[in-house]
């Protein structure tokens, strides 16, 4: 399968330890199934840096993903929420699991307000859950957490 990265970089070599902390599901390389949705990302990134949009391509043989761990998130749940909070707010940026892969949906972008708002106790779990869904609607992600899973993408092009 043919996976997708939106960046103003290419990237030929994923490197875990430059991947950011506190993101939906931990310190991993996010990638999309989903070529527009990756060019999208890298659109408003190049516009925020002032720079070029690069959709970095890299191929996944399938079969491989019955040898990882893999936490599969099929639609917006409190267990989905749960798991994105928690990592959304760990102190020290620690990736919470020991899955190779996370599947499953993005969260709103504007995530960070509605999780000070949940803190604060102005909105209960269940508005949490409401609000943080993207508002495009529901699109997927692919997060590699391991070098071991993502020594396994084949870097095939950048666009």
């Amino acid at each position: 399968m043919k996976l997708y990265h939106g960046s103003t970089v290419d990237i030929p070599h994923v490197d875990l330890a430059k991947s950011k902390p506190n993101k939906d599901f931990g310190r991993a390389f996010y990638l999309s199934d989903d070529e527009q949705q990756a060019l999208e990302l890298a659109q408003f990134r190049a516009e925020f840096e002032e720079t070029t949009p690069i959709v970095n391509v890299y191929e996944f043989d399938e079969a491989l993903f019955e040898k990882f761990q893999i936490k599969r998130f099929e639609a917006y749940t409190e267990e989905w929420a749960h798991f994105i909070y928690d990592h959304r707010i760990e102190p020290n940026g620690r990736t919470l699991h020991d899955y190779d892969i996370v599947y499953g949906p993005i969260a709103n972008d504007r995530i960070g307000a509605q999780i000070t708002r949940y803190k604060q106790g102005y909105i209960s779990f269940e508005e949490f859950l409401k609000r943080i869904q993207y508002i495009k609607g529901i699109t997927f992600q692919y997060a590699f957490c391991t070098q071991r899973a993502i020594d396994k993408l084949i870097k095939q092009t950048s666009r």
